[in-house]
């Protein structure tokens, strides 16, 4: 930003431009309110891409939690229960270790993606921009038309075309807020209870009723009425970009040194010759801001690199034949230095280190077992005389079944050779389910060399082998076994 700014105080040394847009943000006015902002209806190919994009992701979000893997849901994040299931890969408590890991990874992924890529996320992927500008936005285009008609609706007195067009607008946010949240829940509490509780009314389920008016208020709240100001107040990711960003970032981005100085379009002057740049003040791409602000004042918090400001700038400069790209993917370097954008040794290195961290979390999740056992001899107890020529041991089992069907579980000792002894009924461990026994380890006395002897257990499910444990034996002290024998 340093190179934009410094440019400007060269140029704008007689302007209060360089000091008011700065002084608060693009939403409020000099008074302290709430200035609406009617965006213009963008269209584009930075936009065509975008909407392909959005609307695949939309139709993956209110479609994953009603389908279903061998019986499951494909996507569960029951925090209340503790079960997650992404992609049809069950998660419990035991897998914790995996989400920590997976919550470092990705806070590294988006500092290093932000620092090279700048706001990708947010003009393209963020659940905020996608509603707002792919659902909601096109609702209002559609019912109350563009952005100069938006405006003359909200200014006129009301009549009856006025409610009939708010009203349908407002009812069809609510219910689409509704869909939403029913389709979040879906994610939370399951598909199938969710559903369930749908059917019933809310009679049969008067809190989760309450709960689910009360979320879709929030959602429609945020996007009928608080709209960018997520982006600017409630997002930290956009207060964060002021640290992340540095100049070599790649950007939405002006580029000051083509289109400056500024000046009204006339076909029949030569525009060099006048000392003119490109940049023709039409307004196009502050008009189809969704944050309203000004691209050509440089890096803004409020930017969320939506590239609706390229996309018309580019329209306007195809018109008046002028190269597209004045407004263009770029970082504050290439733009002060004039070079045009390289993939250079740092973008490629951070980008190594983020498919490192991906293919890492990917690696953890496969080599992730189906079954988690853990083998404790029983706290506090001893050894026991078993017969005249045994020594036993009691301990616990505990086996928890990750995967999607009941498992039959059976001990094996492995080393060193001797007896297990099951105390009960044999442990049979249901789907999702811990399953907990209490068996004996008898061994020959000659066999045992030191008062904690290593024993290795097999863990066997049929004739699969699905785990190894290994845990220790307690027996008498070794100096003490010739004066035991001579009693």
């Amino acid at each position: 930003m340093a190179f934009y700014i410094d440019y400007l105080n060269r140029k704008m040394d007689n302007s209060d431009e360089l000091e008011t847009f700065r002084d608060r943000l693009s939403t409020i006015g000099e008074e302290g309110n709430r200035l609406w902002v009617y965006p213009k209806r963008p269209k584009g190919k930075y936009f065509n891409r975008r909407s392909v994009i959005a609307y695949l992701l939309l139709l993956f979000l209110f479609l994953a939690p009603f389908l279903k893997i061998k019986g499951d849901q494909m996507l569960l994040f029951n925090i209340i229960e503790r079960k997650f299931i992404i992609f049809g890969v069950i998660f419990w408590p035991q897998d914790f270790y995996l989400f920590v890991l997976s919550m470092i990874t990705l806070i590294v992924f988006i500092v290093l993606f932000t620092v090279i890529y700048g706001r990708l996320f947010c003009g393209w992927v963020c659940p905020q921009t996608i509603f707002m500008e792919f659902v909601y936005r096109q609702i209002e285009y559609l019912i109350e038309g563009n952005n100069s008609k938006q405006r003359k609706l909200d200014d006129r007195d009301w009549d009856l075309d006025k409610i009939g067009r708010k009203s349908l607008k407002h009812i069809i946010f609510f219910a689409i807020s509704v869909m939403t949240i029913i389709t979040f829940l879906a994610y939370i509490l399951g598909a199938d209870q969710v559903l369930r509780m749908v059917s019933q009314g809310p009679a049969e389920n008067w809190a989760g009723f309450t709960a689910l008016v009360a979320f879709s208020g929030v959602h429609y709240f945020v996007f009928a009425k608080f709209r960018e100001q997520v982006c600017i107040i409630v997002c930290p990711y956009g207060r964060l970009q002021g640290v992340l960003l540095d100049h070599n970032s790649i950007q939405v981005s002006y580029d000051y040194k083509r289109g400056e100085p500024r000046g009204k379009h006339n076909p029949l002057e030569e525009r060099q010759k006048a000392g003119k740049g490109d940049c023709i003040e039409c307004g196009s791409c502050e008009v189809v801001c969704p944050t309203g602000i000004d691209i050509r004042n440089g890096s803004q918090m409020e930017c969320i690199n939506c590239t609706a400001c390229m996309d018309a700038c580019n329209a306007i400069m195809t018109r008046i034949n002028k190269p597209r790209g004045l407004i263009r993917y770029a970082s504050e370097r290439t733009i002060a230095e004039g070079t045009p954008l390289k993939v250079n040794a740092r973008v490629i290195f951070y980008s190594v280190i983020l498919t490192g961290l991906l293919v890492l979390v990917a690696y953890l999740f496969t080599i992730r077992t189906d079954v988690e056992a853990t083998i404790l001899r029983s706290y506090g107890s001893m050894y026991q005389e078993y017969d005249s020529i045994h020594y036993s041991n009691i301990y616990t089992i505990q086996v928890v079944n990750k995967t999607r069907r009941e498992l039959p579980i059976r001990l094996v000792l492995d080393k060193p050779r001797g007896e297990i002894k099951m105390m009960g009924d044999s442990l049979l461990v249901k789907k999702g389910q811990l399953g907990e026994a209490t068996f004996l380890v008898v061994l020959r006395k000659d066999r045992i060399k030191s008062s904690n002897t290593k024993v290795e257990f097999k863990i066997m499910s049929g004739s699969r082998e699905i785990e190894e444990v290994k845990s220790t034996f307690v027996g008498p002290d070794v100096l003490d076994k010739p004066h035991k024998d001579k009693d």
